[in-house]
């Protein structure tokens, strides 16, 4: 492996590991001990390799020229690597979170997602849309047992269109899926199945609607306890250098025991300072967004720039817009 360029030996070993499994899955031996063993010992040695990769910035343009079959595999290992917590040492918090945005580029250029994340078996679908809003609309289901909400990503029909949309949606469901808090909607999966020619994002149904709709029937006895909760959910965030982007009170929902948790990714991103949060995507809610992303150069800023600031004063305008006594002084 170490005579091999480091980009085609990640591809190789996914490759190789693929045709094992589906060998021994049909020898029956997949749960022999042996094999088991020299797994591990790969998955050790593969952990070595893709930390070199992410270190090195010509290896990492290296994988995003990858495509087709060799861009799956790399995003499948990469998915595995992370989901076996390979990095969780203190020590290589820098090389998850590297290891994170690798996996995102990656998706977006290449246009794959990593197979693990897909579901089957969604069932009883609405034949219309519950909500629907600029980007996407959101159609009860079933799955599991459960009711769950698919988050259908709305195309363009123009071609440049299609590819941002499809771009979005990468990006969305690789940082959402990452993100595992009482205060935060968990991740389900994506369904391919439901929508011929769409994905859909798949999350538990919320009931109880936004924060908006459960305070306006139910009176705002436990406001702060809600905001305390959003705040609890935002700092999650930013502990996994994530920004939300577009926090504000339609995007904050009740789950079933009543406790706040923040949705609606479509504009989040990493916050790591080697990968610069300006984007040309300057989307999101007018009223919740700071002054700084509205004339960034009048404050210093080169670019339009989310930040963990501009979360923080959209949380500030959720506290004004959920407190209807407080809305009379704005």
């Amino acid at each position: 492996m170490a005579s091999l360029d480091p980009v085609w030996s990640l591809v190789q070993s996914a490759q190789f590991r693929v045709k094992l499994l589906k060998i021994s899955s049909g020898l029956g031996v997949s749960n022999d001990r042996r094999l088991r063993d020299a797994l591990q010992k790969d998955d050790a040695d593969i952990a070595r390799l893709f930390k070199h990769i992410v270190s090195t910035d010509a290896h990492k343009k290296g994988v995003l020229r990858l495509k087709g079959e060799s861009a799956q595999h790399c995003v499948d290992l990469i998915q595995d690597v992370l989901d076996k917590g390979s990095f969780q040492a203190a020590e290589d918090a820098g090389f998850t979170l590297k290891a994170r945005r690798l996996l995102v580029k990656l998706s977006e250029a290449s246009d794959t997602l990593p197979t693990s994340l897909f579901i089957r078996g969604v069932s009883s679908l609405d034949k219309e849309a519950t909500f629907g809003g600029t980007f996407g609309d959101i159609y009860r289901a079933s799955f599991a047992g459960q009711d769950v909400a698919l988050k259908r990503i709305r195309v363009f029909q123009r071609d440049s269109g299609r590819h941002k949309i499809r771009q979005r949606f990468c990006r969305e469901a690789l940082l959402w899926q990452r993100l595992q808090n009482p205060y935060v909607l968990p991740f389900t999966g994506i369904d391919a199945e439901s929508f011929p020619s769409f994905l859909c994002m798949v999350s538990p149904w919320m009931r109880h609607g936004t924060i908006l709709k459960h305070l306006a029937e139910n009176g705002n006895a436990n406001v702060e306890r809600r905001l305390f909760e959003i705040a609890q959910g935002l700092a999650y965030l930013h502990s996994q250098n994530v920004i939300h982007g577009d926090l504000r009170g339609s995007n904050v929902l009740v789950d079933d025991d009543w406790h706040a948790v923040l949705a609606d990714f479509g504009l989040a991103v990493f916050s790591d300072a080697t990968a610069a949060t300006h984007t040309s995507h300057h989307g999101g809610s007018v009223r919740w967004m700071g002054p700084e992303l509205h004339y960034p150069q009048s404050c210093g800023l080169e670019n339009f720039t989310r930040t963990f600031a501009s979360d923080c004063y959209s949380f500030a305008f959720v506290c004004i817009e959920v407190r209807p006594s407080v809305q009379k002084y704005r």
